[in-house]
């Protein structure tokens, strides 16, 4: 009998903290803190993905520079940019 009193107030107590944790959850979602949360997090990814954006654009034209540069030593006409020169396929 202590045994299944022990069980029911131990189920109890679980209970009370899961409703609390769940109205604290609420009041958050009410008061807006969730969703400005959320806006920050996703305006800090944003920020991010264009810095990312950035650094590859300056990767790929640098790279583009050292490609034209060694075609000019070995004497290789470099083709102009966005040309379809080589491109295997068309679309």
């Amino acid at each position: 009998m202590i045994a299944l009193l022990g069980k029911v107030g131990s189920t109890l107590v679980t209970g009370l903290v899961g409703a609390a944790a769940w109205d604290g959850v609420k009041k958050a979602a009410d008061s807006g803190a969730v969703r400005e949360g959320a806006v920050a997090a996703v305006a800090v990814g944003l920020k991010g993905k264009r810095h990312l954006e950035a650094g590859a654009e300056r990767v790929r034209l640098t790279t583009g520079d050292i490609v034209a540069e060694a075609r000019e030593r070995v004497g290789e006409q470099a083709p102009p940019p966005g040309s379809d020169v080589g491109h295997g396929h068309d679309h």
